[in-house]
Formats: structure tokens, C-alpha cells, sequence
């Protein structure tokens, strides 16, 4: 990854990054990052020297065919683990258990709290059953990581990527120690995510939304799905009323 994809990243879109020397330099720390592009899970580890292994869906490794083969080779070469999404607290777990195997390694944990890159560019609500969870269970530290102009790099659905200089801004290490064994209250592993979520608001200059990205997708999804409801609707009374679907337009033009 480093020697090929990472140096490629470096050399082609030259990410300047602020705050490297708050990554240590050995020992476990958890990287919580915002997430606005696929690319977030490359750009992050190309620029640090450790290993950072993120956990991703399992789709990405059990896709049939040759382009699932690649495609999962090409997961596990990064260090990617994968996850089981059937069903939200299995996946919850799945993702606790794993990112605490890899701290209790020694290695660093990489983990997007809002659970979903963001639909339009603002920062969400974090989860908190996986972040603050992994946190208390291991008294790794937290570090907070916010991902610049990744989003235009690679939009959401596009493959080819834009010539665009992203940034990384890392932030100072979050000590959770004095919550240990409290991972069982809910009103504690609310309270750590959102003071995660802060330092990374602060870190990236993002508009701050008290929903989780989840909800906001599918609220913008019901939106385009009425918008087109309503278009249909507006073409099929045209219709019925014998005008042509462009009346409008060629009124317009006309007047």
C-alpha cells in the first residue's frame, strides 16, 4: 500500500497534512476520522509511516467472479478487515471486537464515527456504540482527524478522480482513561463520541448536524423521490389536459 498506491497518491495529489506528530510513533491510538470520499481510507494511511487498518463491509471481499477476487485482494493488501453488516448490533460488534484486537496489538485503529461518508459535505452525528466503546474497553487514546476537500477529489459514484489537492488535519490525543469500565453506560459513550465529533468540527471547519448520516440520506432520498413524484404528476395532468410535457418551456420562449 505504501509503496505503490501511497506513493502514487503522494506524488500525483501531493495531500499536505498538519498535526503528523500527534500520531505516535509506536503503541496502540484510535484515528476518528469525518468521511467524505472512498479515498479517505487511502489518503489517511499514505501519509503516516505505521499501518492503519480500517474495517470495511464484507461485500468488498466475498464479491463473486474475477473482479471480486481482485477486488478483495486488493482490501486485505491494505490491511482493510472486514465486517458482517446483516443486522445493525451484529455489525456493531463485529466492529468493536475487531478494532480491539488491533489495539491490543500495539497497531492503530481507524474508525469513521458517523458510520457513513456524508451525503453533502457537512459533519453528522457519531455513532457511539463503536468508537467510544473501543475506546473505554482499550484506554487507547483518541485522535481526531478531519479529511479536507476529499469529497472533490473523488465525488460520491464517480471513479475517475479530480486533480485536486486534499488535506489532512490531525488533531492532539484524546485521553478517555478516566472512563474505563463505564462502557456500559450509554450516557457516557454518548458523551466521549460527542466531544470526538467536536475536536473534529473544530478540526475540519464543517457545518456541525445533530442527525446521524444515515437518517439525512434517506430524508435527501425521499426528497428526490417525491421531486420525481411530483414532476410525473405534473407531465400525466399535462397530458390528460392535451398540452405537450414542454408547454411551459415553449410559453416561456414565446412570451
Amino acid at each position: 500500500m505504501k509503496f505503490s498506491i501511497g506513493g502514487s497518491l503522494k506524488l500525483a495529489f501531493r495531500p499536505w497534512v498538519e498535526g503528523i506528530e500527534n500520531v505516535p510513533a509506536e503503541g496502540p491510538a484510535i484515528l476518528a476520522s469525518n468521511h467524505l470520499s472512498f479515498s479517505d481510507s487511502f489518503f489517511l494511511p499514505a501519509v503516516l509511516d505505521r499501518k492503519v487498518t480500517f474495517i470495511a463491509k464484507s461485500e468488498y471481499f466475498t464479491s463473486p467472479g474475477i473482479k471480486g477476487k481482485l477486488t478483495a485482494a486488493f482490501f486485505k493488501g491494505v490491511g482493510q478487515l472486514p465486517v458482517d453488516r446483516s443486522g445493525a448490533r451484529g455489525a456493531g460488534e463485529a466492529a468493536i471486537k475487531s478494532g480491539i484486537e488491533v489495539l491490543e496489538r500495539g497497531e492503530l485503529f481507524g474508525i469513521y464515527p458517523e458510520g457513513t461518508r456524508s451525503p453533502d459535505g457537512r459533519l453528522y452525528r457519531g455513532k457511539p456504540g463503536g468508537l467510544a466503546r473501543v475506546a473505554l474497553a482499550t484506554g487507547a487514546p483518541v485522535i481526531p482527524v478531519a479529511m479536507i476537500d476529499t469529497e472533490k477529489v473523488q465525488p460520491p459514484g464517480k471513479i475517475v478522480p479530480k486533480m485536486i489537492r486534499p488535506g489532512i488535519r490531525i488533531g492532539k490525543p484524546l485521553d478517555f482513561t478516566r472512563y474505563q469500565g463505564m462502557e456500559g453506560d450509554r450516557f457516557i459513550l454518548r458523551s466521549v463520541t460527542d466531544e470526538v465529533m467536536y475536536e473534529i468540527m473544530k478540526l475540519s471547519g464543517q457545518e456541525y448536524v445533530d442527525i446521524y448520516a444515515t437518517a439525512a440520506k434517506r430524508q435527501i432520498a425521499d426528497a428526490a423521490k417525491a421531486a420525481e413524484a411530483h414532476k410525473k404528476a405534473e407531465a400525466d395532468a399535462n397530458k390528460a389536459a392535451g398540452k405537450p410535457a414542454e408547454t411551459g418551456k415553449a410559453e416561456a420562449a414565446g412570451a
